[in-house]
């Protein structure tokens, strides 16, 4: 994962996010086609910077890698993604819009993971000892 440059500040942040049907509907490749999803979160990548690492489809959730700048908190990347895949597949197919009952096309919410290529929380807390010249300048607490 490389570091990414945003104004005054350097990140490497993802996030796997998941976005469910709404009613759960077993449709989405039956609906819609793969390469339409991935046409749209290429724009969606475009318009707000946000680097897609990984895109997977089932017929009823949605699986994304997606990396944004710490401007953006995880809930309103979610929140992007989801409206604009959502009014998009609407204005183009208009019989999902009935098929879902006039509704929304996503469920509320998602889940958000945090992505590293470091690994869990013991690499993470085993490489941030290991930064500095002295280990004793550092001091870690364990929260629990």
């Amino acid at each position: 994962m490389d570091v990414e440059h945003a104004g005054y500040s350097t990140y490497r942040i993802r996030y796997h996010m998941v976005f469910v049907v709404k009613y759960r509907k077993q449709m989405l490749l039956k609906k819609v086609p793969f390469e339409y999803f991935k046409k749209i979160i290429i724009g969606i990548g475009e318009r707000y910077w946000f680097k897609f690492d990984a895109i997977g489809v089932e017929e009823d959730h949605f699986h994304i890698v997606v990396g944004a700048a710490p401007r953006y908190s995880p809930s309103r990347v979610m929140q992007i993604i989801k409206s604009i895949t959502a009014k998009k597949i609407f204005e183009d197919y208009p019989d999902i819009k009935e098929f879902l009952w006039g509704g929304n096309f996503w469920s509320a919410g998602g889940h958000i993971d945090t992505v590293s290529e470091f690994g869990g929380l013991e690499k993470i807390k085993k490489y941030v000892e290991e930064q500095g010249r002295n280990k004793g300048q550092l001091t870690l607490a364990t929260f629990v």
